[in-house]
């Protein structure tokens, strides 16, 4: 027994996570259990390219189609992987649960990094409930147009259900969520591997599926070439509908960022850490193009899909997949089937979401950046923090009552995840390219003497997305078609600013060790 003991503490001091991890100021405390293989599907199973595309699909043919959901796609890939690789960097020479935050805070310099961190954090904390808000909520709609389509579609008498079961089905998936993440950290590993597997399983078998079912499809010239100027929004600047359609694949490839929240609890997390980052955002490039690809060749009738009054209820994708079943086999069953494949990607995505918010909360609070954060902090004897979870599925759910109110209004938290998180992600890298420059120490992973090239493009790409995704997005601008996005990002920036001059910056100093020296 005393043997097996000192075996295991022998094979913590080898970890070069733990022991970077305690370099850095902090004790073990969770349980380090995960491989780059579940590093990795955490982050994949959050970027989930199923629930991304579907949720978001509308957006993309409604503005500019095909063409801005392809090409989009492409370019969103390209100056995703930089700001990835660039993360992926930072993220070696610091392994933290803190992520984002505390790479700010060591990389702006010592008169800059408590206020470097504190706004970090909390663009990083708000954004990820952001992200876990918009995910579930889009599984609460799914599954209502679930039922809609098997009791008979809007044109065959289906069922309807109101906002206010909407809303209740978003409570009960968080629920299930966090009850899931009370599990240990190896159940979670095996829950992300199969999550990661269901994701790319799904994804083949409908990007063959839904165009060979069809009875009609679209040609590869429109396919790659048709761009839907009729969006019905008063918008018709090209470039404008593009951009406005752009959104769908910015969005996707969000939440890689949990492969940086995991670290304290992934073996050797100086290399497997950013090996995460990397590998989430490339195989789900490769795979959500695949996807996108495949529903769009069954793309023929886009004011058909966008129809509030077709079965699905205006749903694209629910419509597609519907009516490709529905038109050779006179069921659409089948369809419905397909939309179930979906819902489970959705489902396992928001499990991955909660533990990367949780461990980002822990984090937060452990340096005392939260209100009450003695309580956020405490990990229960699974080694979980418990407490941590049930605080995010608490604010994500009242993240989407305002859904009550005005769908206009719930649509600003997937501008305060997309934006929001985009700008927590580019603060460290912008801190590494300028303040750190030259005192930057990279870790065994690191991007050589192109590390500040691809820092800087990563930067000016979340500027501009930052400033294209506040444009109107439909004319003329009234109260219920205003672009919520500069309204949301720049309140949460108010808020976190005024928090700091007010009050944190008498208090907080950054993130604080927790290990003797």
């Amino acid at each position: 027994m005393f043997s097996s003991h000192v075996n295991r503490q022998e094979n913590s001091v080898l970890d070069s996570g733990h022991s970077r991890l305690n370099e850095l100021g902090y004790k073990q405390e969770l349980k380090r259990d995960l491989s780059v293989l579940s590093n990795f599907a955490i982050s994949f199973s959050i970027i989930s390219v199923l629930t991304g595309v579907t949720t978001l699909y509308n957006n993309g043919i409604r503005f500019g189609g095909p063409v801005s959901i392809v090409y989009g796609w492409l370019i969103a890939a390209s100056f995703t992987m930089s700001v990835g690789s660039s993360m992926a960097e930072i993220c070696s020479s610091y392994p933290t649960s803190g992520g984002l935050y505390y790479w700010s805070a060591k990389l702006a310099g010592p008169n800059w990094a408590p206020f470097a961190s504190w706004i970090t954090g909390w663009f990083n904390i708000v954004g990820q409930w952001a992200v876990t808000t918009s995910v579930d909520f889009s599984l609460a709609q799914l599954i209502q147009v679930i039922i809609l389509l098997s009791t008979g579609g809007k044109n065959g008498g289906g069922y309807e259900a109101s906002k206010y079961l909407v809303i209740a089905f978003h409570g009960g998936i968080l629920l299930l969520h966090a009850s899931i993440n009370n599990l240990p950290v190896s159940w979670l590993s095996f829950l992300g591997q199969v999550a990661a597997a269901w994701n790319i399983v799904g994804v083949f078998v409908l990007m063959i599926l839904i165009p060979c079912v069809a009875t009609e499809t679209a040609s590869a010239k429109s396919v790659f070439t048709h761009f839907n100027t009729d969006n019905g929004e008063g918008v018709d600047n090209n470039f404008h509908i593009f951009v406005v359609g752009f959104l769908m694949s910015q969005y996707s490839l969000t939440g890689y960022d949990a492969s940086a929240h995991m670290t304290e609890e992934t073996k050797n997390a100086d290399t497997n850490g950013p090996k995460g980052i990397i590998s989430s955002i490339g195989i789900s490039i490769i795979v959500g193009f695949g996807y996108i690809l495949g529903i769009t060749f069954a793309v023929i009738n886009i004011p058909f899909l966008l129809d509030e009054n077709n079965d699905a209820g205006g749903y694209a994708i629910a419509e597609i997949f519907y009516q490709a079943f529905k038109s050779r086999y006179g069921s659409g069953v089948g369809g419905i089937i397909c939309l179930g494949v979906v819902a489970v990607s959705i489902f396992f995505c928001g499990i991955s979401s909660v533990t990367a918010n949780s461990r980002m909360t822990y984090a937060f609070s452990r340096d005392g950046a939260m209100p009450f954060s003695s309580v956020w902090h405490k990990i229960n004897k699974r080694q979980v923090p418990i407490n941590a979870v049930w605080l995010s599925v608490f604010i994500s759910f009242c993240m989407a009552l305002p859904s009550l109110g005005s769908i206009v209004a719930f649509n600003s938290m997937v501008s305060i995840a997309t934006i929001g998180l985009y700008i927590a992600y580019a603060l460290p890298i912008l801190f590494r390219v300028t303040s750190a420059r030259k005192s930057f120490v990279p870790g065994p992973f690191n991007l050589g003497r192109y590390g500040v090239l691809v820092g800087w493009i990563a930067v000016i790409w979340v500027a501009i997305i930052s400033v294209l995704f506040s444009l109107p997005v439909a004319f003329p601008v009234t109260i219920e078609t205003l672009n919520y996005t500069p309204v949301a990002v720049g309140g949460l920036f108010i808020l976190v600013v005024s928090s700091w001059v007010f009050k944190a910056r008498y208090w907080f100093r950054g993130p604080i060790t927790n290990i003797d020296a």
